[in-house]
């Protein structure tokens, strides 16, 4: 699995929107522990690969557009691949899976909308590394124990962000923020 690239890391990024998308299919009771694992396993490979030469912490919404998840009235050709290593068809995916989804995965940020109009929640922040402090010493320090994520505190605007203010294509629409922790 290609976890690490050149501009750092993204394995937490993508853990939190495989998990999210695992939940499902652990929800709805028609996949085996066994299937999930290999889908969780195949997911986190296949997202690896396919941004490993589009991840840039220090221009997180470059490239934002090209990780973006979506599943409409088209499933997501990367969550198709890895529900076909499970033997699931594109129809059962369907059905295990939110109709309407669009999953951001950014670097310090994941967040998710169910339906097209839906308010933007956020799996997973973390806080960017100072420049020139490698992101593990970044982390330790800022949460005062190695491996923790502290919140997002800095001044960045996130992707999503950008996108309630600077407008969408389709009539506004009121959004309204929420973390979600676990």
């Amino acid at each position: 699995m290609h976890t690490l690239c050149a501009r750092g890391t993204m394995k937490p990024e993508i853990s939190a929107a495989v998990g999210f998308l695992t939940r499902f299919l652990r929800v709805k009771g028609h996949v085996n522990d066994r299937q999930v694992q290999t889908f969780s396993q195949s997911l986190q490979d296949i997202l690896s690969e396919q941004y490993k030469h589009h991840w840039f912490p220090d221009r997180p919404c470059k490239g934002s557009g090209y990780r973006c998840i979506r599943i409409n009235h088209k499933m997501d050709p990367l969550v198709g691949q890895a529900g076909q290593r499970i033997g699931l068809t594109i129809q059962q995916l369907y059905l295990l899976l939110p109709s309407e989804l669009t999953l951001w995965v950014d670097p310090f940020e994941v967040s998710y909308r169910i339906g097209e109009d839906g308010s933007i929640c956020v799996l997973y922040e973390s806080q960017p590394s100072p420049a020139g402090m490698p992101l593990s010493a970044a982390s330790s320090s800022s949460s005062g124990s190695s491996g923790a994520v502290s919140p997002l505190v800095d001044s960045h605007i996130s992707c999503k962000e950008e996108l309630m203010v600077l407008g969408r294509t389709s009539p506004s629409k009121a959004y309204n923020m929420m973390t979600v922790s676990s």
